[in-house]
């Protein structure tokens, strides 16, 4: 089966493809797949890819176009890099030539759960795996809404296609090029899909503030008391896996907008780390590798007998699963609901020195907001190959194209308007750094945010830890009381006190590019830097 589709009215656009696949159903796109030899279909029915040179994002070689409409707005500089719109132009005209010889697959899909707020997006791919995950990832029309589809938001996703750095001024042959006031995307020479969901936040999260929308790199799920919560955090911090509690209703994993109408989710999906997931803690996400129309990548697998191996990173320790909602039993359908009753950042400390649960100021949470300090995760970007300290604005500076001020005011305001409290939770390293302390227990972290989010900590005593400033209870339900204070978990007390120091040094030293866009309450809500 084959069609093809109508380009938005906005913008003429040359024809894309010798042949478009367009909307196909997951079964029919796996057909494609592989015959294609795209993937293989494992044992119990994921489609298992190889995403090549490329196993995670490439933040280098993601470019904005500098041009009128939008360059007052942009906070350029090495995360939002400029690239001209004759470059763009250039670039584009040569893509669709070589896509003009290729068949391609498209999906029509949504981002935005709350119509309010709501973006038509049309996506091409290349490669029938990467139309699933599109499918799967964004919000999927109805038939009734796919008969009148317009798009206002376009992704062009050619992995085959190279740009040359000698002409399109690219780092690489890999680039992520960004139209801020056209709404498009173009994705060239990486095969990681990962760049179509990014790409598509970092268009939002330009768009939504200008609506008196907050977007977020986080995950809300609400309580059976109807109470929501966020969680703010890089990859690999644990905003997956903390949000999918059976207990609680999960709205959506990685990005949502707050705005007057309250939360709403992004996406109609979900992209988690697969590598060592556990059935006994992450049992709705482990049940996803055993299904149908998820798509893993780089997930090492028997040849003989398909059967999965989820602890070997064999190609990167950045396996992934793309997979929809409704593949989580307790996912709302809605994608929607109320103001947050708690809002949560997470951190992977790889210094082992910042507390496993801190309350903290509205001050506080926006420092730490505007810090996005955690420890980035290997094979999550290209190069890294262990666990390494690093600060990213918002929790997640590669798809945030204004100045952080400018969303922690945001966020400030918002927390304060709803009088809302705010958690720093450490899901790293305790009893030393990486390579000498051991991860934090996954019980304990679950046990610490449940009692935050019932209202258990809201009444026991707390101390103020004298290198962060944060409040840290002295007791927690279901956690030895030990584990609650950092320093009391590492043997070589004095260790502890110097890494404390020269974490909360580099706190204070990545601040100081921010300090003029915020607000002096906030520039001194930092750490005790000595």
């Amino acid at each position: 089966m084959t069609a093809t589709t109508a380009q938005s009215p906005a913008r003429a656009t040359p024809r894309i493809g010798r042949t478009l696949r367009a909307n196909l159903a997951p079964a029919e796109l796996y057909e494609y797949a592989v015959r294609a030899g795209e993937g293989v279909i494992a044992a119990e029915g994921p489609l298992v890819v190889r995403t090549g040179r490329h196993t995670g994002r490439s933040p280098k070689d993601k470019f904005v176009v500098r041009e009128p409409a939008t360059e007052a707005s942009v906070w350029w500089g090495e995360i939002n890099q400029p690239i001209s719109e004759a470059n763009y132009d250039g670039l584009r005209a040569r893509l669709m030539a070589h896509a003009a010889e290729r068949d391609l697959y498209v999906q029509d899909c949504f981002i935005g759960a709350h119509p309010d707020h709501r973006r038509s997006l049309r996506v091409y791919t290349e490669t029938a795996w990467a139309s699933i995950f599109a499918e799967n990832l964004f919000i999927r029309p109805t038939q009734e809404q796919l008969e009148s589809f317009v798009p206002n938001f376009t992704i062009i996703n050619v992995p085959s296609f190279k740009a040359d750095p000698a002409i399109d001024a690219t780092r690489s042959e890999t680039a992520i090029l960004v139209h801020l006031s056209r709404r498009e995307i173009l994705i060239v020479g990486t095969e990681y899909a990962g760049e179509i969901k990014k790409g598509a936040f970092t268009v939002m999260n330009f768009l939504l503030p200008d609506e008196g929308v907050l977007p977020m790199h986080s995950a809300v799920n609400v309580g059976p008391d109807g109470d929501p919560a966020v969680f703010f955090g890089l990859s690999g911090t644990g905003k997956t896996t903390l949000s999918a509690d059976p207990f609680r209703t999960l709205i959506g994993d990685d990005e949502h907008g707050w705005g007057d109408v309250g939360l709403f989710n992004f996406e109609g999906g979900c992209y988690a780390k697969t590598i060592r997931l556990s059935p006994m803690y992450e049992p709705d996400i482990f049940q996803t590798t055993k299904r149908f129309g998820t798509i893993l990548e780089n997930v090492d697998l028997d040849p003989i007998t398909r059967r999965l191996d989820l602890d070997s990173e064999r190609f990167t320790e950045n396996t992934r699963g793309a997979y929809p909602l409704h593949f989580i039993g307790n996912a709302s359908e809605a994608g929607v609901t109320g103001h947050p009753r708690n809002v949560v950042l997470l951190t992977a400390d790889a210094f082992g020195v910042l507390p496993p649960i801190s309350r903290l100021t509205h001050e506080q949470a926006m420092y730490h907001f505007i810090s996005g300090y955690t420890a980035k995760l290997a094979g999550t970007e290209v190069g890294v190959k262990e666990p390494k300290a690093t600060f990213s604005a918002c929790f997640g500076a590669p798809f945030m194209p204004r100045h952080p001020g400018e969303y922690a005011h945001m966020l400030g305001d918002r927390l304060a308007r709803e009088d809302v409290p705010v958690w720093f939770v450490n899901t790293g390293w305790t009893g030393g750094p990486y390579g000498v302390g051991t991860r934090m227990n996954i019980n304990h972290t679950r046990s610490m945010v449940r009692a935050a989010l019932a209202g258990k900590l809201a009444d026991v005593p707390y101390v103020t830890d004298p290198n962060f400033g944060l409040a840290v209870p002295t007791t927690c339900p279901d956690v030895p009381a030990e584990f609650l204070q950092p320093r009391s978990t590492w043997a070589d007390k004095d260790a502890y006190d110097e890494r404390a120091r020269t974490l909360a040094r580099m706190f204070a030293d990545n601040f100081a590019k921010y300090a003029d866009g915020v607000a002096p309450a906030v520039r001194e809500a930092g750490p005790r830097a000595g």
